[in-house]
């Protein structure tokens, strides 16, 4: 039996409330911004500047004793993260500490990484420290800086791109999704103040790629169903489309969502942060790859005599029926 989580045919008309579902995307843009603004985010060690400490023992790395021996240190932001290299030897077991700078100085004090060797050699005497890095303000602006403009390339990329295989009008409403994406999740980080690292901009690149593909399902069909009906009104091919690959998105978003909070339950607090960015990301893309770039695609319009030939329409995924 063949497990559906839509009906094999639905005619559910997308557009009906447009101006309210563009309004209300607008106003969560426009909230995210201002908070952005107002209330900013809870940058992490890599945007804020601080200390790695590298570990190696003999013996397996306890996360939550290091993190028990370390709390009473009160250094407030401590991430501990167990390295895995297939280089390693089977008694070599290595870890990286990173502590925040503390108020008011540039990097961690000598005083306080002492302190934090003493008390992870008392969980652990044959623990040994390779390396110790710091990472300064001016280097973690950098790295602001250069996110930042890995996000915008990213999206530049993708106008370009959808530009190249639809049209302009595509290529526009494309791009507004993406934006509208990415813009939420960082307002959900402001709102939330959950820590925003190099980990949550990874996510960041990953929300823009998977919206992406949800859209350009949408928009294969939408070119097919131009080409297929001539002379029926946009907005109804492109609810005719919508309606036609609904399956594939849900079956697809659902099934990604499951493996996510999973990972968000039982992956650690590691990567809860990326985790739940996805989540996010998979709920608004999902959104916006119907609400928005559709939307914005029926008030643009678009060209109905397509001269490309047939087959060169719609990729594999667009004929995928879940």
């Amino acid at each position: 039996m063949r497990l559906k989580l839509v009906p094999d045919e639905t005619n559910w008309d997308f557009f009906k409330r447009s101006k309210l579902t563009l309004g209300l995307s607008g106003f969560a843009m426009l909230a995210s911004v201002v908070l952005f603004f107002v209330v900013g985010l809870n940058f992490g060690i890599d945007f804020k500047g601080g200390t790695t400490i590298r570990t190696q023992s003999t013996s397996e790395v306890d996360v939550g004793a290091y993190r028990a021996a370390i709390a009473p240190l009160e250094l407030g932001d401590v991430s501990i993260t167990e390295v895995f290299d297939p280089s390693f030897n089977a008694n070599e077991h290595v870890a990286m500490v990173r502590i925040q700078a503390q108020e008011g100085a540039e990097s961690v004090s000598v005083e306080v990484i002492n302190a934090v060797e003493a008390a992870l050699q008392a969980v652990d005497p044959s623990i040994t420290f390779p390396s110790v890095e710091s990472v300064g303000p001016k280097v973690s602006g950098e790295l602001v800086q250069t996110a930042v403009i890995a996000v915008l390339m990213a999206i530049g990329a993708v106008l370009f791109y959808i530009w190249l295989r639809f049209e302009w009008q595509f290529a526009l409403g494309a791009v507004a999704a993406l934006v509208h994406d990415v813009v939420l999740t960082i307002g959900i980080f402001s709102a939330l103040q959950i820590k925003f690292d190099l980990a949550i901009i990874a996510a960041l690149l990953t929300i823009v790629g998977y919206s992406l593909n949800d859209t350009v399902v949408v928009f294969d069909r939408v070119r097919e169903n131009l080409r297929k009906y001539k002379k029926l009104p946009l907005k109804e091919v492109l609810n005719l489309s919508i309606n036609e690959t609904l399956s594939r998105t849900m079956m697809t978003s659902i099934t990604t969502l499951i493996a996510l909070f999973s990972l968000f339950a039982l992956g650690g607090d590691v990567i809860r942060g990326f985790v739940f960015a996805m989540i996010w990301g998979i709920f608004v893309g999902t959104y916006s790859s119907v609400f928005v770039a559709s939307a914005i695609l029926l008030r643009l319009g678009v060209k109905r005599d397509w001269s490309k030939p047939d087959n060169t329409a719609g990729n594999q995924y667009a004929n995928v029926d879940a």
